[in-house]
């Protein structure tokens, strides 16, 4: 596979390429690993631009589309509550893509996107 950074454009262009298709989402937070399986029907983002400190993120990816969260730790499966996934971005997170999944890397932690 050919491992590469993205820029933001880059990595809207290809993702955009997966809607309509079924992901898969694995995120890892400190010690909490999540998964999210959902058909993707649309990609779009936020703009934070009333923030009251820097636990909300100034931007957010989300990821619309109807599914089910997997907690790994309860071995349990839940809707997801609304039928979009946020991913908070700063303008240091990184974008990679090795042809099959993408990471994004913030400061609150890794998420993988694959197709499922």
């Amino acid at each position: 596979m050919n491992h590469q950074f993205l820029s933001i454009e880059e990595f809207n262009a290809l993702i955009q390429q997966w809607n309509g298709r079924s992901i898969k989402i694995t995120k890892h937070e400190m010690d909490d690993v999540d998964q999210t399986v959902m058909n993707l029907s649309d990609v779009s983002y936020e703009q934070n631009t009333r923030r009251i400190d820097d636990y909300v993120p100034m931007h957010n990816l989300l990821l619309n589309g109807d599914g089910h969260i997997e907690t790994l730790a309860a071995m349990s499966t839940q809707p997801l509550p609304s039928s979009v996934y946020e991913i908070p971005l700063q303008n240091n997170s990184l974008y990679e893509y090795d042809g099959e999944k993408f990471f994004i890397t913030t400061e609150r932690g890794v998420y993988k996107i694959e197709l499922a």
